[in-house]
């Protein structure tokens, strides 16, 4: 069994075999009689087609030879009427010469140029003949004819002079038509014409098949030695009107003229050949008569309704026959597919990805050859699934696998562990200095791209991380391999996330250190409550070791009109550790979310920023980010309403900074904090907006207070053109909403004054301030500060 490019081993059972005898056994017997019902049939068709085929065949010879005699007789006519023609006229209109036995001189001043073109007139009009003319024995025209005439027959008259000089010596000519077919060549036929001086040939004549007819106009009488040197010259075409009256006489549907032998495949085509040499003239083209296929076509559909109905009535027995042992099988491959696919993307599940890696190490053993194992995980996944719901998630995890099986070579194995963690075995990596790089890169960089879910109505940007380990250079025990690979994950989602990283055996030290440091962060977070709580020092928890204290720096924001005054803070967090010094967010954060620490954190913070903003005047407001975890706790907005209370804070001077995966968590639980928050006057704002799911509807839905713009966009401000246009796009949609907006990562003047003039009503960076503890934050000192300095800001990064 092949599932695109992986191989699965399929161990069919004893009974199975069993099973498959019996079904051959009975499959031979079935099959023995349906081939000699069919065979039956078979010969009944084939002797009806054998029959038909004779048949057509005798009738295509009957029609040829009807043609070739038609043909035959149509030269012949033309030379017994042109001669008849020639004897006939010269008495009536000559009786005196003729009977007086007047000299030739006197005959040939009778036959005046006059007189020549009555004739050729005479000729075409009462004979139907399509061109005549009048000739001396020099080929030269004794008639009077225009200039078109006479050019014409300058062209035919090379073609006359061979007929001409036949009439003059009296030489007999026979007719010949043959035609050719694939298979057989038809012998010649020959006729003479010739009557009365008259002689007809058939050949090519404006590349048209034409019967061309000479006789000699005078006789020599009893007292001439020599005749006189007159001939009647007369054309007659057939392939136009000649040929539609063969058509009718013959039964010839469809004929036509051909200059090649271009019959379809439904029509025959009957060569012509020239009377003198014998040359090919052209084809008669038609559709024949076949009453052999005619027959055929009547009986075949009989035959085939006879066929179909004894192929159902086998089919309708061998079904029955092993309906319950194809049942049977299809339940076991099912069975066993299950056990060895993951359901939602079919991949190989964790049991068959074992197997294989077994396979892989007892194979790698005894040889030079290498392989990798790489653990990968979807990074943000979890807020894409509560955002959008599971469905969406499900979708995502598809599409994340195609992509990534898109990447592989046929030989790799991917394989799906659960939620949203897969794992790759790459076989025979022979240079893995460059194909392991290679192949990760490019799935770390397809991952990164937009995911359209929810048939367009979603757009998700989740990334991917992936730990990878050489084989068996990381040793060859299967459980060891696979925890190097995830220490490798680990370090590589530490390490920013969307990247990748190679086991080596210091990460295993760092997996240490991470262990230590969350265990550290929930020791001052524990001592850091109970201080803020007034916890009497004979607590257990004042005697925990010190780890240090987590601080709370303030960046400001200001007013984007002129003197850019102060108009509020946003609360960053600092972890000032004993040992290792001034900790930022990105090196505890994380550690604080893989630890279920972030709501500790952020309710803690949130606590000291509004003691702290009590101090502040009375037109500033103090921002606090709040992670997604926080926001899906039914019972969030009464904690705020608490915080406030306590501190005495005014709920329209606390800002809540939500990411845009928060905010557009489709949730009514979220909706309802949110609503909750925003009927006390607490304002919420969107950070980083237009960098993760962007869903503007939800804008209007959660009335948003704020749009803070990311300082990506800021920084493209003067290099690249999209950083303008997409800062003017947001600025224009929160006015035409009555949404604030803020621009972070103003780090200059000409950003200041351009963010101003787009119509921005805050500003904040480095430019204006870097973050900064509480007791230096002067711009809005009233008094001498007495807020803590433990202070914290959950899931904020400076």
């Amino acid at each position: 069994m092949v599932f695109r490019g992986l191989r699965l081993h399929i161990v069919v059972p004893s009974s199975s075999n069993t099973f498959q005898q019996s079904w051959i056994a009975s499959g031979r017997i079935l099959f023995l009689i349906a081939v000699s019902g069919l065979g039956a049939i078979g010969l009944v068709v084939l002797s009806a087609l054998w029959a038909g085929t004779e048949s057509d065949a005798a009738a295509l010879d009957r029609q040829r030879q009807l043609v070739n005699a038609r043909l035959r007789e149509q030269v012949d006519q033309v030379a017994h009427v042109i001669g008849q023609f020639g004897n006939g006229y010269l008495t009536r209109v000559y009786p005196a010469a003729r009977s007086t036995g007047g000299s030739s001189s006197s005959l040939d001043a009778v036959l005046t140029a006059a007189a020549g073109s009555a004739i050729s007139q005479t000729a075409m009009s009462a004979f139907g003949y399509d061109q005549a003319f009048v000739v001396d024995e020099k080929a030269q025209l004794l008639m009077l004819a225009d200039a078109q005439t006479e050019k014409r027959y300058r062209w035919m008259k090379p073609l006359f002079l061979p007929l001409l000089q036949d009439a003059r010596l009296g030489v007999r000519h026979g007719t010949a038509f043959n035609e050719r077919t694939p298979s057989s060549m038809e012998s010649r036929l020959a006729s003479a014409a010739r009557t009365n001086r008259a002689l007809a040939n058939l050949m090519r004549l404006e590349g048209r098949p034409t019967i061309v007819g000479v006789v000699a106009i005078n006789e020599a009488t009893e007292r001439q030695q020599q005749p006189m040197r007159q001939f009647l010259i007369v054309v007659r075409f057939i392939d136009g009107a000649a040929l539609d009256e063969l058509s009718r006489e013959q039964g010839l549907n469809g004929a036509r003229f051909a200059r090649t032998a271009d019959a379809d495949e439904n029509e025959v085509a009957f060569q012509i050949d020239a009377t003198a040499n014998g040359e090919p003239i052209g084809f008669i083209v038609w559709r024949p008569d076949l009453p052999g296929s005619r027959v055929i076509g009547r009986l075949m559909p009989a035959l085939s309704i006879a066929a179909l109905v004894i192929a159902i009535l086998f089919s309708v027995l061998l079904v029955r026959l092993r309906s319950s042992l194809g049942e049977l099988r299809r339940s076991e491959l099912h069975a066993r597919q299950l056990a060895l696919h993951d359901v939602l993307t079919d991949l190989p599940n964790r049991a068959l990805f074992a197997m294989r890696f077994d396979e892989c190490l007892a194979e790698t053993q005894n040889s030079t050859e290498r392989s990798a194992v790489a653990l990968l995980d979807l990074d943000r996944f979890k807020a894409v699934n509560d955002t959008f719901g599971h469905a969406a998630g499900d979708e995502l995890i598809r599409m994340a696998a195609e992509r990534i099986r898109s990447l592989l070579r046929p030989g790799d194995t991917l394989a799906r562990l659960g939620g949203d963690e897969f794992a790759l075995l790459l076989r025979d990596i022979k240079d893995h200095d460059h194909v392991l790089p290679a192949i990760c890169e490019a799935i770390v960089a397809e991952l990164g791209k937009p995911f359209a879910l929810l048939r367009g109505e979603a757009v998700a940007r989740v990334g991917g991380s992936i730990g990878v380990t050489v084989v068996p250079d990381a040793g060859r025990n299967a459980d060891d391999i696979m925890r190097y690979a995830d220490v490798a994950l680990y370090e590589a989602k530490m390490g920013g996330r969307g990247q990748w990283r190679l086991y080596s055996p210091s990460m295993d030290g760092g997996r240490n250190a991470r262990d230590i440091l969350k265990n550290e962060l929930r020791e001052v977070l524990a001592k850091g409550t109970a201080v803020s709580a007034d916890a009497p020092q004979s607590d257990p928890i004042a005697n925990r070791p010190d780890y240090g204290s987590l601080e709370v720096y303030y960046q400001t924001v200001h007013r984007a009109e002129a003197g850019c005054a102060a108009s509020g803070a946003e609360a960053l967090v600092r972890w000032r550790h004993s040992q290792r010094g001034l900790l930022t967010p990105a090196s505890f954060i994380p550690v604080a979310e893989e630890g279920g620490l972030i709501d500790a954190l952020g309710f803690w913070v949130l606590r000291e920023a509004c003691r702290a903003a009590c101090e502040w005047p009375e037109d500033t407001f103090v921002a606090v980010n709040v992670s997604p975890a926080q926001l899906r706790r039914p019972n969030f907005a009464e904690e705020v309403f608490a915080v406030l209370e306590e501190s005495g804070l005014q709920p329209s001077r606390l800002e809540l900074e939500l990411t845009e995966s928060s905010l557009i968590e489709d949730n009514s639980d979220v909706y309802t904090v949110l609503k909750s928050l925003r009927s006390r006057g607490v304002q919420v704002s969107l950070d980083d907006f237009g960098t993760g799911f962007s869903c503007l509807s939800h804008l209007v839905r959660f009335d948003i207070d704020r749009i803070k713009i990311d300082r990506s966009f800021v920084s493209q401000l003067g290099t690249k053109a999209n950083g303008a246009a997409i800062i003017g796009a947001i600025v224009a949609l929160s006015r035409n909403l009555g949404i604030s907006t803020t621009a972070e990562g103003v780090e200059t003047e000409y950003q200041r004054d351009f963010l101003a003039a787009l119509g921005c009503t805050d500003l904040q960076g480095y430019f204006f301030s870097k973050p900064v503890p509480l007791d230096e934050l002067d711009c809005f000192r009233k008094a001498e500060s007495t807020a803590g300095l433990l202070t914290i800001a959950p899931g904020a990064v400076a």
